[in-house]
């Protein structure tokens, strides 16, 4: 499966997830809230973190949601991207759990920084693959937006 489809399923299963949504009454303050029984996301935890309207969300803003998570700032950018740069983007994606997108551009700002240099898209993604891949390597403080692991979001 090429990059741009693995986004574009990805982009799918949060639309889909999103669809799967219910009313519900809430017995405590009587407000009408959504359910949802996803399967592929943390609906609720994106809705908040993105603050999108849960009454007007689209596969376009699934789209925009994935290519954020992906390290990219639209779907345009990512769509357009580069071999190498797609390939950097399925690893961010896939290892949200060791290091987001938010934090991995500040690391690579404060690396970029401390050596006075500006890396490449072959340079970024061997420095990743050597700090964020290995055995030992860190672990995000935020949430993984994934309900499951990446091999059953293939």
């Amino acid at each position: 499966m090429t990059p741009i489809a693995y986004f574009k399923l990805q982009a799918k299963n949060l639309f889909r997830d999103y669809k799967t949504k219910t009313s519900t009454i809430d017995v405590v303050d009587g407000q009408s809230h959504y359910a949802y029984d996803a399967k592929y996301f943390d609906i609720d935890a994106i809705f908040v973190d993105f603050d999108w309207d849960e009454d007007d969300f689209s596969l376009m803003k699934a789209q925009h949601t994935i290519a954020i998570l992906a390290g990219f700032r639209k779907w345009a950018d990512l769509a357009k991207a580069s071999g190498v740069e797609l390939e950097f983007a399925k690893l961010l994606f896939d290892h949200q759990d060791k290091m987001n997108a938010e934090e991995w551009a500040v690391y690579v700002a404060h690396a970029e920084h401390d050596n006075k240099t500006t890396f490449d898209a072959e340079a970024r993604l061997e420095i990743y693959k050597q700090v964020v891949l290995r055995d030992d390597g860190p672990r995000s403080q935020f949430l993984d937006y994934r309900l499951m692991g990446k091999d059953v979001l293939a």
